[in-house]
């Protein structure tokens, strides 16, 4: 079994235990990074380009998108809770996916303590496209708690990529492993109708996705490289210790949660299954990526990334050809146009776009 220790980033031990193994990382720059993933010669979860601190004329754009949304943040906090506690009858173990499910899930932990009384433990851990989730992560968490408790947390959905990536992991870890772990999705918001929970389907912006590693405890997003990995070895990571003093991780939970007691008072909202919405929402999710694929003659959907998460993930780590908007003056694109601008970027407006942003990754060769 797994001797690696859990560590907790920037956070508390009351907070997270990233399922991660800290470790050094080359380099590897955007162009050379896109250029190797499109050619094949390696995945993109064996490279990392490391960050820098966002520039100081970015920051206030976060703060901006604390005002505007952390209401609306808090109030999906408790809907998502409270379709976690209808859901999980047996006990409550949060999972959140590294890195974007990182902060949800700290909220989460904290918002079942305070406002329903539920002690939760919370762990973050690796899963990667094409790769998989974290095996020997998973049999870390289920020393100690049992399957069917397991409730795996992340941002959003995009596509339902690493939706169908769950589920596709806990049926080979079913097979290798015999333990049946519910392939489920909890998500503050589900633009695909791939999530088995969500408090919404609205492509608003969660003021988390606009930064990197100093909002979710200085961590990077992870890393696996098979060849270099021991056979019990966690998914690995970088730790940016460096940005320690510019970390806004624990602002964003405690200013969060400040939010989340003011509005529990007043709170009237009751969790709804939206399953049969679902259906709705994958088929709006296929149309678009027909669509756009059409439209700029992409042969792979991995190339598209709808909605303002995936989005501003592209235009923050990837190299991107182009940005789609619904509305050029829609407060909550504000960072993509500033992003986009900053590096040249196209922006394109369509209004009947179905999602309020989309990016396209650049066609990039050796």
């Amino acid at each position: 079994m797994n001797n690696a220790r859990p560590f907790t980033g920037s956070y508390t031990v009351d907070d997270v235990h990233f399922l991660l193994k800290p470790m050094a990382v080359t380099d590897t720059p955007v162009h050379l990074k896109e250029a190797l993933i499109q050619s094949g010669q390696k995945h993109y979860s064996e490279m990392l380009t490391h960050e820098s601190l966002p520039p100081a004329d970015y920051l206030p754009l976060f703060y901006r998108a604390m005002t505007l949304n952390q209401d609306r943040m808090a109030e999906h906090l408790l809907l998502l809770a409270e379709g976690i506690i209808a859901t999980r009858p047996k006990g409550i173990t949060l999972v959140s996916l590294a890195r974007a499910g990182t902060p949800v899930g700290v909220l989460l932990k904290h918002v079942l303590k305070r406002h329903f009384n539920i002690q939760a433990e919370h762990y973050s851990i690796s899963i990667l496209r094409d790769v998989g989730i974290d095996q020997n992560a998973l049999r870390h968490i289920l020393q100690k708690h049992v399957p069917e408790s397991l409730v795996f947390v992340d941002g959003w959905t995009g596509k339902g990529v690493i939706a169908r990536q769950l589920a596709t992991s806990l049926q080979d870890f079913a097979i290798s492993d015999g333990i049946h772990i519910p392939p489920e999705l909890y998500v503050l918001t589900d633009l695909s109708g791939w999530a088995a929970v969500a408090a919404s389907s609205e492509d608003y912006l969660i003021p988390s996705c606009i930064l990197n590693a100093t909002i979710s405890g200085l961590v990077s997003r992870s890393v696996y490289d098979k060849q270099a990995a021991s056979r019990t070895d966690f998914h690995g990571c970088f730790y940016y210790e460096q940005f320690a003093e510019q970390d806004l991780s624990r602002y964003f939970i405690n200013a969060i949660l400040e939010r989340v007691a003011v509005i529990r008072s007043t709170f009237t909202g009751k969790f709804a299954d939206q399953s049969d919405h679902c259906q709705q929402l994958q088929r709006v999710s296929q149309q678009f990526l027909g669509w756009i694929a059409e439209q700029y003659g992409i042969t792979q959907h991995n190339y598209i990334k709808p909605g303002i998460g995936e989005a501003t993930r592209v235009l923050l780590r990837r190299e991107a050809q182009l940005l789609l908007l619904q509305d050029l003056d829609c407060e909550a694109t504000l960072h993509l146009r500033w992003l986009a601008e900053s590096k040249l970027i196209p922006i394109v407006v369509f209004k009947e776009l179905p999602y309020r942003a989309a990016a396209l990754i650049k066609k990039v060769v050796l």
